[in-house]
């Protein structure tokens, strides 16, 4: 039986849509799924409840808080830690299980297998304005996500993965923290499932974005550097946009251009947050009513047409 762990913090407009994925067409006995409604002040507990699930409430909004509760419950292996924004149906459950090492043994017949298994994940870029998608051309080319299992919202370890570690930190960054634990060769990205992940739909919003994740993980190396943690965490590539991606197709140089202001403004703002912080760390832009566009900025031809006001 494979076991799925969803922590949600506020996640009513979502979390019936992924659990109604999952349940849509698992076999009796397939799924053991544990919701981990934290620190909620809206109905997330009442629509999960509403599905056939393990539902476990507690008060404080954390989600390393929440998917340790929710382990504590999980009854399986292989195990799922699932965001509840996403989307996946049992055949994909079944997809990524299908590819990891149990007990040291491959199950995956011919396939690549792992110890550790993640979706391949495709960006949401409708509607987001040009300075969005600009930072999201350049940032899905970088290499670090190539076998990364961090950015996808769902993860998968075998019950021997799951051994690598006790509890996780009480830290944001939990998919930088379970990516640290397992080395390349024993990690496989299943490009058969993909989750489809949305991206801010403002500017401010992705800096926002940006400013948590980095202080986050910023945290997390601290703490793996001076071994307050059990694991070496990778470090930070500052210059792979530009030697991976922008050199190698001088194109994309406008888009590098755009990173590079995007992700300083997001640096030198979280070196001004607090770095104790272990609260929700997630983009609300996609989580409500999309804001109205930004406006792309005039072309060559209606600049031309635009005379000042005299």
């Amino acid at each position: 039986m494979t076991s799925v762990v969803i922590a949600a913090h506020n996640e009513a407009s979502v979390i019936g849509r992924c659990l109604d994925a999952l349940l849509a067409d698992a076999q009796p006995g397939e799924l053991d799924i544990t919701v981990v409604p934290n620190g909620c002040t809206d109905t997330t507990a009442s629509v999960a409840s509403a599905r056939p699930v393990r539902v476990v409430e507690i008060d404080r909004a954390s989600k390393p808080a929440a998917l340790n509760a929710g382990d504590d419950v999980a009854v399986g292996f292989p195990r799922l830690y699932l965001d509840a924004d996403m989307v996946v149906s049992a055949a994909d459950v079944r997809a990524l299980v299908y590819r990891l090492s149990v007990g040291g043994q491959q199950v995956g017949g011919g396939a690549q297998v792992g110890l550790a298994a993640a979706p391949r994940r495709e960006l949401d870029l409708t509607g987001r304005p040009w300075p969005v998608r600009a930072y999201f051309t350049i940032s899905r080319r970088l290499p670090a996500f190539d076998h990364a299992l961090f950015g996808r919202g769902a993860i998968t370890l075998s019950d021997q993965a799951r051994q690598r570690f006790d509890r996780f930190p009480d830290m944001v960054a939990d998919d930088l923290f379970l990516d640290s634990l397992f080395s390349d060769q024993e990690k496989v990205v299943v490009d058969a499932v993909v989750t489809t992940v949305a991206t801010p739909y403002t500017t401010r919003d992705l800096v926002r974005r940006l400013t948590r994740v980095r202080r986050g993980n910023a945290a997390m190396r601290r703490a793996g550097d001076g071994r307050q943690l059990d694991v070496h965490v990778r470090s930070a590539d500052r210059l792979s946009w530009l030697r991976d991606v922008v050199l190698r197709d001088p194109r994309l140089a406008p888009a590098g251009a755009v990173y590079a202001v995007i992700t300083l403004a997001a640096a030198l703002l979280a070196r001004r947050s607090p770095e104790d912080d272990t609260t929700w760390q997630r983009d609300e832009s996609t989580r409500a009513e999309p804001s109205p566009p930004e406006p792309s900025p005039p072309t060559v031809s209606q600049r031309s047409r635009t005379r000042p006001v005299r």
